[in-house]
């Protein structure tokens, strides 16, 4: 039986999902503990002991808030849990924030459909998302 926790996962459970799915490579490993610390909001589904999906908040807490990491075990596809994952996040902005506030993410081609279903829509003229991975200090570039 499928369980929902609000918390953020541990670095065991992200890494036991991410592994699932296929992500391992989406990680630094290393620096994940002090990433998931620094989280303002988590969401952990068990099943049988084990974690199957995972999501967390990023951001400032006040305006800006940003849907992180969320993943579902293939195993347990098909049920609604990212869905339920995201709905828990959600409700947690809803709740906490003191001012209107902004929720961003970035999808994976696949869930797109899961976050519309929820009211997002995809930026494609202002504001236009944009990323930069920056290396590590001391990296070379």
């Amino acid at each position: 039986m499928t369980s929902f926790e609000d918390r953020v996962p541990t670095a065991e459970e992200q890494r036991e999902v991410a592994e699932a799915v296929g992500w391992l490579d989406h990680f630094d490993w290393a620096s994940i503990d002090r990433s998931l610390e620094r989280s303002l909001h988590g969401v952990v589904v068990t099943d049988g002991g084990r974690a199957v999906g995972v999501g967390r908040l990023v951001g400032d807490g006040v305006r800006y808030w940003y849907v992180q990491d969320v993943m579902v075990d293939p195993s347990h596809s098909e049920q609604g849990i990212a869905t339920r994952i995201v709905e828990r996040l959600l409700d947690h902005v809803r709740e906490h924030a003191p001012a209107e506030a902004v929720v961003g993410l970035f999808s994976s081609p696949e869930a797109v459909s899961v976050y519309e279903e929820l009211g997002f829509t995809a930026a494609v003229d202002d504001p236009l998302g944009m990323t930069l991975d920056v290396p590590a200090r001391g990296a070379r570039a």
